[in-house]
């Protein structure tokens, strides 16, 4: 590792290659939600926000949009979604994002403090080896033809194996900027599964970089394991131009653009150097996963040669699923971000 990239914040802050659910509690440690008006930054997104000199702007700004309940607006939100993007993290410490997909309603609020989901992940997708009682997870609720998203992270407090429940830890709204608008349908039933046998691969395959080359958006699930409030699972979504994630075998760099400043996903990865990657064929449903190790740099020559980028991170690719037509959802795309439009594109940086 060199001096351009970000060092883990101790190794013992991130879950041991080998952990497995028999051998500590089930989701890891227990997420906690934090006291109202408790400072909900833990150490590596302090660390980032002080780099940028937010640190004392965001002190102050934490304990306001940090919230360990959903307004009632944000529970609205959730029950008139097709889907949820969720993060969990499996047997072996390895964090999955995944999508969970069911008619409007779906998803329901019954109280400030709960989500209940009446959907599960098909039994190929990863994502479902981290689900079960007491399991830290994130969810993303985003809604792509108004450019809405709010995230919910907390643990799994009620589970039957067919639906869930899930008590908050931390909710906060997002803004809109790099989603690109997409209306949504249904091709089929989202009651109609059709899973295949789990086929997992160590490398990409060139299908899943055709993939990955011309993806606009992607979705990225991180986690680190703290002290006051165990594990925390965060899942964000990221958008650019056709292009804006970089390919080399399997290694994935990936710009990181102007945001609000909370630096949950690169907080947890210098905690924890571990990130999952989602991206979605729109058109045609089918879902490509993946898993690895994580950095983040905060010093490069690259981030000044791609337009909008304020750092990179990068993803080596340890675990592999692609699973064709997964979703029963199809999105037709109604026009980019302004915002991924100011942004560059990873051949016009190199100068090809």
């Amino acid at each position: 590792m060199n001096a351009n990239t970000i060092r883990p914040m101790g190794a013992a802050d991130a879950a041991p290659a080998g952990d497995s659910a028999s051998a500590r509690p089930a989701g890891g440690a227990a997420a906690v939600p934090p006291a109202a008006g408790a400072m909900p930054w833990h150490a590596g997104e302090r660390q980032l926000q002080a780099h940028v000199g937010m640190a004392e702007r965001m002190a102050q700004v934490g304990a306001k949009v940090i919230r360990p309940y959903m307004p009632d607006q944000h529970r609205a939100f959730f029950a008139q979604l097709p889907f949820l993007v969720m993060g969990a993290v499996d047997g072996q410490g390895d964090p999955w994002a995944g999508v969970i997909e069911g008619e409007p309603g779906f998803a329901v609020s019954p109280d400030p403090v709960t989500l209940q989901v009446a959907a599960l992940p098909d039994a190929d997708d990863p994502l479902r080896a981290g689900l079960g009682p007491d399991q830290a997870v994130g969810l993303l609720g985003i809604e792509l033809h108004t450019r809405r998203r709010n995230r919910m992270n907390g643990r799994i407090s009620a589970w039957d194996g067919k639906r869930f429940a899930v008590t908050v830890a931390e909710s906060f709204g997002n803004c809109p900027q790099y989603i690109q608008a997409r209306d949504f349908h249904f091709s089929r039933s989202p009651a109609l599964r059709f899973p295949a046998p789990a086929r997992e691969r160590t490398t990409l395959a060139e299908a899943d970089q055709a993939l990955i080359a011309r993806a606009d958006t992607l979705f990225v699930a991180t986690y680190a394991d703290t002290d006051d409030a165990g594990r925390r699972v965060d899942v964000s979504h990221r958008g650019g131009k056709p292009g804006f994630v970089r390919i080399d075998g399997d290694t994935l760099t990936i710009p990181d653009f102007s945001g609000n400043r909370f630096f949950n996903t690169l907080g947890n990865m210098l905690l924890n150097p571990r990130a999952a990657l989602l991206f979605i064929d729109f058109e045609r449903g089918d879902v490509l996963q993946v898993s690895g190790r994580a950095e983040v740099i905060l010093d490069s020559p690259e981030i000044a040669a791609f337009a909008g980028a304020e750092r990179l991170w990068r993803v080596r690719v340890q675990r592999v699923r692609a699973r064709p037509g997964a979703l029963a959802l199809r999105w037709r795309f109604g026009g980019y971000s302004p915002t991924a439009l100011a942004t560059g594109q990873w051949p016009q940086a190199a100068g090809v």
